[in-house]
């Protein structure tokens, strides 16, 4: 079979869905591949490479009158009244939002799969476009708002004086929204996050930013990966929260969509007025809706009081390099799942539950929508614990008074155990005994002394080891043995140098946090 790879006819799309990388693969599944000549232009792919990768060029017509067409953006009707009947179109066709959509290819008599039809399941990761494109997309956001605003990311500490770092907050915690947290934060950014569904909290801090919690609105667990819609409740609380963040905020990017409906608004224009000028919001729902009341798709809105709104639809298409080798992997992985027997035959089999999840029409006959996928991604709930009776809380003073008496009563302890072990012990044990509680001692005040904020389970470590040591050599410098001694200036000199270097290093790392 012949695999069609038309140059997108969208103005704005720069994208390409096989590149000179993926395409040997298609070759090596058995297909014939056809690129269009100068497809992979706007991603600086160009047509002598594809030629050198197994495929051969020719004209849209001919790459629209394959017998599979794969293509980043659907068709514009001229493009599909190329393609004749029987064939097979992959491309992201919105079958969800626009579900008329399926009697159009029904009509043309084509098979269609929409790529952002894959199910969010462990299988189906490796071609699941709306992940790999979001994740570029986020990164892209990032970028654009840096481009808008008028600031550095990262804060700097100058002889002219200090400048704090922008604060970002990031409203929805998917793929292109962690995107961004990671890239804002590794570029200097505070950054702040919040998501309606409540596990993803764990994944916005170990991507180093804060997540905002909001009470009822992070009960809302996600049974498929996908967020799901607020009660009028969880709105409430949640709006609020926006109103208090955008307005503290330098950047929001605003990433919440929900799977076949239309984005959720969750600035207003009020809440847009009441942010600081100068302000720059991304947002990557724009092609859905828009999260903000003023955004405009494919449009950059400058506000009365200064605040820019991006709602650029082609976030991902503005690295196009990057992104057309993800979609053509992408696009690998479902060919290979489609083409069994490595044979070049396109198998749509809808015994296989991803398959016939993307399937929007076969051979002229409608079968979308599909049947559901049963997933969970919602973690197990556990059992319930035994209700135990809440004691009343206790005054701060009572505790503190309670711990200074158990303090008092252990130490009373160790020095009586400590006395009687002395008064049982021989003379040379008991050298030795002081000598361990002397180098414990001094172990527990070299760690001590060092900052909380700055430990770590090596410094501890070494510094408690080289205490120890420190003291027992200083203690057996007075031996009669030559040998004996010559050992226990070498341990001195390492332990000091290990133990005094750790205070300077500490030292120097708090001094870079000192006020100027």
């Amino acid at each position: 079979m012949l695999i069609g790879i038309p140059r997108e006819s969208s103005p704005s799309e720069n994208r390409v869905a096989a590149t000179p990388a993926t395409t040997p693969q298609l070759v090596a599944l058995g297909y014939e591949v056809l690129v269009e000549r100068g497809a992979g232009a706007r991603a600086d792919f160009p047509d002598d490479a594809y030629v050198q990768a197994g495929a051969r060029l020719g004209t849209a017509q001919e790459a629209w009158g394959a017998d599979v067409v794969l293509s980043c953006t659907e068709p514009t009707p001229e493009e599909l009244a190329l393609m004749h009947p029987g064939a097979t179109l992959v491309s992201m066709l919105s079958p969800a939002i626009r579900p008329e959509v399926a009697e159009t290819y029904a009509t043309a008599g084509i098979s269609a799969l929409s790529l952002d039809a894959v199910p969010r399941i462990s299988r189906a990761q490796s071609l699941d476009v709306l992940s790999s494109m979001a994740n570029i997309a986020g990164y892209r956001a990032v970028i654009e708002a840096a481009e808008s605003y008028g600031g550095m990311f990262a804060g700097q500490v100058t002889a002219a004086g200090k400048m704090p770092p922008a604060k970002v907050f990031v409203a929805g915690a998917g793929v292109a929204g962690l995107a961004a947290i990671g890239i804002a934060g590794s570029m200097g950014a505070q950054v702040r996050a919040f998501d309606v569904r409540p596990e993803v909290g764990e994944q916005i801090e170990s991507m180093g930013a804060q997540f905002v919690e909001v009470g009822a609105v992070d009960e809302n667990v996600s049974s498929d990966g996908y967020a799901k819609e607020m009660t009028a409740d969880q709105a409430e609380l949640a709006a609020r929260m926006y109103a208090d963040e955008s307005a503290n905020a330098d950047i929001v990017i605003t990433t919440a969509q929900i799977r076949g409906r239309r984005a959720p608004v969750l600035l207003t224009a009020e809440m847009v007025a009441a942010m600081k000028p100068g302000s720059v919001v991304v947002d990557m729902a724009a092609g859905s809706g828009g999260n903000t009341e003023l955004t405009r798709p494919d449009e950059k809105v400058v506000t009365d009081n200064g605040v820019t709104i991006i709602g650029w639809t082609d976030l991902a298409g503005r690295l196009p390099r990057q992104a057309s080798q993800l979609f053509g992997t992408n696009l690998v992985n479902l060919l290979k799942l489609v083409t069994p027997a490595k044979d070049g035959r396109f198998v749509i089999d809808f015994e296989d539950e991803v398959v016939r999840s993307m399937t929007v029409t076969r051979k002229g006959a409608v079968t979308w929508p599909p049947p559901p996928v049963k997933v969970s991604a919602a973690p197990a709930v556990p059992a319930a614990a035994p209700v135990e009776p809440v004691r009343p809380a206790e005054a701060p003073e009572v505790v503190a008074k309670r711990r200074r008496t158990q303090r008092l009563y252990l130490g009373a302890l160790a020095m009586v155990a400590f006395f009687v072990i002395g008064g049982l012990s021989p003379i040379t044990i008991l050298g030795h005994w002081m000598v361990l509680m002397l180098a414990v001692f001094v172990g527990f005040y070299v760690i001590n002394n060092v900052t909380h904020a700055l430990h770590t389970p090596l410094m501890a470590e070494t510094n408690a080891i080289s205490g120890i040591i420190m003291v027992g050599a200083l203690l057996q410098m007075g031996s009669s043995s030559w040998a004996v001694t010559i050992i226990s200036w070498i341990a001195v000199l390492v332990a000091s140098i290990n133990v005094f270097g750790g205070f300077l290093v500490t030292n120097r790392m708090l001094a870079m946090f000192r006020k100027a």
